[in-house]
């Protein structure tokens, strides 16, 4: 990992960083991913977090350059989702997996989401064809439609076809609402990222949540318990850079 860059010295810049905590404490819903907060959250007390649960740099003066992810960290949470996927085998549980990051880890929760599925664990998929419309978010020209679509097990959002980036909550929230209209039951586990993971576990469903060092809201989440576990990493590299976190976890879960 550390050599990747996925953990240790990371890709996302400290002033990348910092602009999205300001940005959570200011309640801005693109950067709390769903999730409402039940205490009053400072910029000193996200980064007094993030610091302790993801490992970036505790100094509020060093504001610019390369901020860091404690391999330690990312590893302890990789260890408990694997036990999680472990016991989800066992039990046989409905499983829900989504990512806001299709280019990046879409492969590796499709990986994760086969050998589940291969265990008897039924992979929850609902909602396909919802759509939204988003408005200027970080550069983005408006209006644009996202769409839901799920690509062998794992929901993604998409723009005329092609996979997009995504911090919204409103998919995962419009396929538990279709869940709920149909009769049917939610999932007993959700493994997604930013809103995905968000409105999850927002909802009371154990989520375990993919973050970058400028993801705060997830384990603002995780702290206040809304959030079963949050894997601290660097969300940006090539699919194939995430292949042995993925052989590990399915190793250690025992799912290989």
């Amino acid at each position: 990992m550390v050599r990747t860059g996925i953990a240790g010295q990371v890709d996302t810049p400290r002033e990348n960083n910092l602009k999205h905590y300001r940005r959570l404490v200011e309640g801005d819903p693109y950067y709390q991913f769903g999730l409402t907060h039940s205490d009053e959250w400072s910029y000193s007390d996200v980064l007094s977090l993030m610091s302790k649960s993801c490992g970036v740099v505790a100094d509020e003066n060093y504001r610019w350059g390369i901020d860091t992810i404690d391999p330690d960290r990312t590893a302890d949470a990789l260890e408990a989702l694997a036990d999680r996927m472990a016991e989800a085998a066992r039990r046989r549980e409905r499983v829900m997996f989504a990512t806001g990051h299709p280019k990046n880890l879409l492969e590796t929760y499709q990986v994760w989401a086969s050998a589940l599925r291969e265990r008897g664990c039924p992979i929850v998929t609902a909602a396909g064809g919802f759509s939204y419309e988003v408005n200027g978010y970080e550069g983005e020209v408006p209006p644009e439609r996202r769409v839901l679509v799920w690509e062998e097990g794992v929901g993604i959002v998409v723009d005329n076809l092609l996979p997009r980036h995504s911090h919204d909550p409103f998919a995962m929230q419009a396929a538990l609402a279709a869940l709920a209209d149909a009769g049917q039951p939610w999932p007993q586990l959700v493994i997604a990222d930013h809103g995905f993971a968000g409105a999850a576990g927002e909802a009371g469903i154990p989520a375990i949540g993919f973050a970058d060092s400028n993801d705060p809201a997830l384990f603002v989440g995780e702290y206040e318990g809304k959030i079963h576990t949050t894997v601290p990493l660097d969300d940006g590299y090539l699919t194939e850079d995430y292949l042995p976190l993925c052989a590990y976890v399915l190793q250690r879960s025992g799912l290989l």
